[in-house]
């Protein structure tokens, strides 16, 4: 059983996958809330320490530059008094020191290391953001961004890159009276440290979340599934024909309960269906007592009506006329007593086969010849079309005859002429192949309604129930012919169209016992119109 077929017959797989989808989909958004939250709340906890220790640090210079007497020293030695300490503690406290300036000199706006900059050791100056360094090329506030802090190796080459915070501030130097531009650059590897063990507890805790939900969605729904399935099993086993099969009550929840009523179901089907049963092997046998119990005093009324109607001759009009018609209506009860006996031999399962090579060909012109005087009497013209070779079937010639025979007879009795003035025709089609053999038998007259193609085969079915029975059918004739197709395991099959008359298709396999596939006579007429 493929993936496919797998995920659409089970529940629970479905169930568990859905369940799965939605947690993710929760799981997901709630870790990315609560990572954006925390990589927030870390970097404002972060920026407002290093804002402060730079506040700091920016005080404490201008404390020693106003309390130290250094007014006779040059600026060079004062900016190495300010910075060197800072540097020292940068040190200590893992953050570089960047002292550009003064404010007005050439290319400080755009290079903090140009004009005489004192930093740390081993930093690429160029760390301190362009924009930063734009924002104090004239006398302004304290102010921060992100940045990347870069730090060179021995051969100048940039070495090792993490991110970090810049915050810049101003202080002025008794010396030469001018404004330089303090920058501190603290790195937030920390941060970033902290931030992936937060993300990696989330991801596991998610993944161990998921497989939980599955566990456990797995678990309900194998309860919730199980007792279906036995309810599918068992609703198997009763369409099968074991009605005693029966599911097993435990407990008193909803499933319990539901299990009790379909156990009450299978017990009502049953007790139906036997009745049924012994219903329809009464009628059966009802039917078949009847046909047998009346051959024998229709056997004495025949050989009444022969005397009668043999002598009609020396009765008065009014007498000879009700011999004739008292041997019409014997032949039609004889064929309808025929018949039932037929359907009762269908019912109880005693129908047999005597196979043989059939020739469909021999037999639609045998059943036309014999059919002949009825169209003759009706004004119906036949025509037979065979593709001029044997269309051979492995049959019961005498089953298959009467199929034609009734198929050919109850055309006639519907027949109406193709175009308005022209003669009726029923036309008989005979076709073959290596894998079928099929008899067609079209008329031109009233046709079928929707729905009616499947009704007429029904026993005693007439399209128009005021409508007598003109050549004597008894209503069984199609019924008794479907039974014989299916009994050779073939096809008979209708079409029909209100105004353009009906087509009837038997179609037989080749060899009997294999299964058909198709037929050689399409069921719709080849001079019917499909409607666009």
């Amino acid at each position: 059983m493929g993936a496919l077929t797998f995920w659409r017959r089970s529940i629970q797989a479905r169930v568990v996958a859905s369940t799965l989808v939605l947690s993710f989909v929760v799981v997901s958004a709630v870790g990315w809330f609560l990572l954006r939250q925390t990589r927030d709340g870390l970097l404002e906890d972060r920026v407002d320490a290093v804002v402060a220790e730079a506040a700091n640090e920016t005080r404490d210079a201008r404390a020693r530059l106003e309390s130290a007497t250094l007014s006779d020293v040059d600026a060079a030695e004062q900016q190495r008094a300010l910075v060197e300490p800072i540097i020292q503690r940068g040190l200590s406290r893992d953050f570089a020191v960047v002292l550009a300036g003064p404010d007005g000199s050439g290319g400080v706006a755009s290079d903090p290391g140009s004009g005489g900059a004192t930093y740390t050791f081993g930093l690429d100056r160029k760390s301190v953001p362009a924009s930063l360094v734009e924002h104090f090329s004239t006398i302004a506030p304290p102010s921060w961004t992100y940045t990347t802090i870069r730090r060179l190796g021995a051969d100048g080459e940039t070495k090792v890159e993490e991110p970090g915070i810049a915050v810049g501030s101003q202080v002025t130097l008794p010396a030469d009276g001018r404004t330089y531009t303090l920058y501190l650059l603290f790195p937030t590897s920390e941060d970033e440290d902290t931030l992936a063990l937060v993300t990696r507890a989330l991801l596991t805790a998610g993944v161990l979340l998921l497989l939980l939900v599955a566990g456990v969605t797995w678990l309900v729904a194998q309860q919730v599934v199980t007792p279906i399935r036995m309810a599918r099993r068992v609703a198997e086993r009763l369409a099968a024909g074991r009605l005693t099969e029966r599911l097993e009550v435990s407990g008193e929840d909803d499933l319990a309960r539901l299990a009790t009523s379909f156990n009450q179901m299978a017990s009502n089907l049953q007790r139906q269906i036997r009745q049924l049963e012994e219903l329809s092997r009464v009628q059966r046998r009802f039917v078949s007592d009847v046909s047998h119990e009346l051959r024998t005093p229709l056997t004495t009324v025949r050989m009444a009506g022969d005397v009668l109607h043999d002598a009609k001759d020396s009765f008065d009009p009014v007498t000879a006329r009700s011999a004739e018609l008292l041997q019409i209506e014997l032949d039609r009860f004889e064929t309808l007593l025929a018949d039932l006996l037929e359907i009762s031999r269908f019912d109880a399962g005693a129908a047999v086969l005597e196979v043989d090579d059939v020739n469909l060909v021999d037999v639609a012109h045998r059943v036309v010849d014999s059919t002949r005087p009825l169209a003759d009497q009706r004004g119906v013209t036949l025509v037979v079309r065979s593709p001029g070779h044997p269309c051979l079937a492995e049959a019961d010639v005498r089953r298959i005859e009467r199929v034609v025979r009734n198929l050919v007879s109850n055309a006639i009795d519907h027949a109406g002429p193709r175009a308005p003035g022209a003669v009726p025709t029923v036309v008989v089609s005979v076709a073959g192949d290596d894998h079928a053999a099929a008899v067609a038998v079209r008329d031109y007259g009233v046709g079928l309604a929707p729905g009616e193609s499947a009704m007429v085969f029904n026993r005693f079915w007439r399209a128009d129930p005021a409508r007598a029975r003109t050549s004597g059918g008894t209503g069984l004739g199609l019924s008794i012919s479907l039974e014989d197709a299916h009994l050779h395991g073939g096809w008979l099959q209708a079409w029909g169209r209100p105004g353009e008359g009906a087509q009837f298709r038997l179609t037989l396999p080749r060899r009997n016992g294999t299964p058909l596939r198709r037929s050689p006579i399409s069921l719709i007429p080849d001079d019917v119109v499909e409607p666009v």
